[in-house]
C-alpha cells in the first residue's frame, strides 16, 4: 500500500505539471501494488481483481503496440478462443441441476429473463441514443444490455446473501437463450446503427457459447472430481482470458477510449446500477421475497461483457463496438462488489419456516 501511495502521488505530480506520458509508469505501479495491497486485508480482497484489470488496461493505454499484435499475429485473434475457454470452465462448474431450478423456481426464473432481455436492452438503448457517440460505439452500449448474465453474478449473489441457486439458474438458461434473444434484440435496437446479420449473429454466439458449454457439462458429468487440476485452474485460466480480452480491445481502441472514455464510463455506469435498481423493484413489484429480488437485481445489473466483446469481435468492430463491453466489465465488478458488501451486512428476512436460507457455496464460486 505504502508503494501504491508513492505511485500514486508521482504519478499525479507529473499531471499537475502537464507531463502525463511520463505519469504513466507510475499510475500503473500504483494500480498493480494496490491490487496486492488489497490482497493483505479481507474487506478489500475482493476488489484486488478488478484494480488488476484497471493496471492491464493502463499499461494498454499507454503502451497499445503490444497489445495489438506481435508480428503479422494479431491479438484479437486469440479472443473467440478465449471467450470458448471462458464457457468451458462456465459448464465444467454447471450440472443438470442448475436446469432443475425452472421446475422448482418458476416465478422468479421467469421473471429473472423477463427483466434480463428487457430492463438492459431498453435502457441501453435509451442510452444510445442520448449519447451523441458514432453509430458503432453506441451499438456496443446496446450490445452490452442484450447480453446474458455472467459469472460473476453467481460470485455477487453469494456474497449479498441472496439465492444463489435463483441465481445459477437465471445465469444458466439466460446463456442458453442468448443466440436466440441476443441477434433478435441487436437487430431491433441496433438495426438503425449498424448492419445486424441475424443468422450470423446466432451462429457466433452457438459456438462461443452453447458448444464450449455443453462440452462443459459433459466434461463434468464423466470426469467431474477426476482431474481436480482442471477443476481449480478453470476459474484462473477465466479470470486471466477476461482480463486480457479487456487489454486487446482497450489497445485496439485506445485513440477512442481517450476522446469520448469518460462519458462513456459514465453512460456504462448508469446503464449498470439502472440494472440493479430496476431489477430489483421488477421484484419486488411481482411481490418475490427480499432474497429474490437481490438475485434479480444483481443478475439484470451485471452483464456477460467477455460473450458481448466477443461478438464485437466476430462482427469485426472490436476497437468500436467492443468498447463499451470492455469499460462495462471491470466497473460491474466494482458495483456489484459495493452492492453485494452492503446487501451482506443486511441479512435477508427469515422465511415462513423460521430459517433464513444459507445456499451451499459452489467450488468454482469458492476459488474465484
Amino acid at each position: 500500500m505504502g508503494v501504491a501511495a508513492v505511485g500514486l502521488a508521482v504519478a499525479l505530480l507529473l499531471t499537475a505539471f502537464g507531463r502525463i506520458a511520463q505519469a504513466g509508469p507510475f499510475f500503473i505501479v500504483f494500480f498493480a501494488a494496490l491490487a496486492l495491497g488489497c490482497r493483505g486485508f479481507a474487506p478489500l480482497r475482493g476488489f484486488a481483481y478488478t484494480v488488476m484489470i484497471f493496471a492491464a488496461v493502463t499499461t494498454a493505454l499507454y503502451y497499445p503496440a503490444y497489445f495489438v499484435s506481435v508480428g503479422t499475429f494479431k491479438f484479437t485473434t486469440l479472443i473467440t478462443p478465449l471467450i470458448q475457454l471462458i464457457m468451458f470452465g462456465m459448464g465444467t462448474s454447471m450440472s443438470v441441476q442448475d436446469f432443475i431450478g425452472v421446475i422448482k423456481m418458476p416465478k422468479g426464473v421467469l421473471l429473472g429473463i423477463v427483466c434480463q432481455f428487457t430492463i438492459m436492452p431498453c435502457i441501453g438503448f435509451l442510452l444510445a441514443n442520448l449519447s451523441g457517440f458514432s453509430a458503432e460505439i453506441a451499438a456496443g452500449i446496446i450490445l452490452i444490455g442484450c447480453s446474458p448474465s455472467g459469472l460473476a453474478s453467481n460470485v455477487m449473489n453469494y456474497l449479498a446473501k441472496a439465492n444463489l441457486a435463483l441465481s445459477i439458474t437465471i445465469t444458466a438458461i439466460t446463456t442458453l437463450l442468448a443466440p436466440f434473444f441476443t441477434p433478435l434484440l441487436m437487430k431491433l435496437l441496433a438495426g438503425a446503427f449498424v448492419e445486424i446479420e441475424v443468422l450470423d449473429m446466432m451462429w457466433d454466439i452457438v459456438k462461443m457459447v452453447i458448444l464450449p458449454i455443453g462440452a462443459g457439462l459433459l466434461f463434468n458429468k464423466l470426469l467431474h472430481g477426476k482431474a481436480k487440476w482442471l477443476d481449480d485452474a478453470m476459474p484462473l485460466v477465466s479470470m486471466f482470458g477476461i482480463a486480457f480480452i479487456i487489454t486487446i480491445i482497450t489497445a485496439a481502441g485506445r485513440d477512442s477510449l481517450l476522446d469520448i472514455g469518460g462519458l462513456l464510463i459514465l453512460l456504462v455506469l448508469v446503464h449498470n446500477t439502472a440494472g440493479y435498481f430496476l431489477g430489483y423493484w421488477g421484484g419486488r413489484l411481482f411481490r418475490m421475497s427480499e432474497q429474490d429480488c437481490r438475485t434479480i437485481a444483481i443478475e439484470v445489473g451485471m452483464q456477460n461483457g467477455g460473450l458481448a466483446s466477443g461478438i464485437a469481435k466476430e462482427m469485426g468492430k472490436i476497437a468500436t463496438i467492443g468498447l463499451a463491453p470492455a469499460v462495462f466489465g471491470p466497473l460491474m465488478n466494482i458495483t456489484g462488489s459495493i452492492l453485494a458488501s452492503y446487501w451482506h451486512r443486511k441479512p435477508p428476512p427469515v422465511d415462513a419456516s423460521g430459517e433464513r436460507p444459507r445456499p451451499e457455496k459452489p467450488m468454482a464460486l469458492a476459488e474465484q
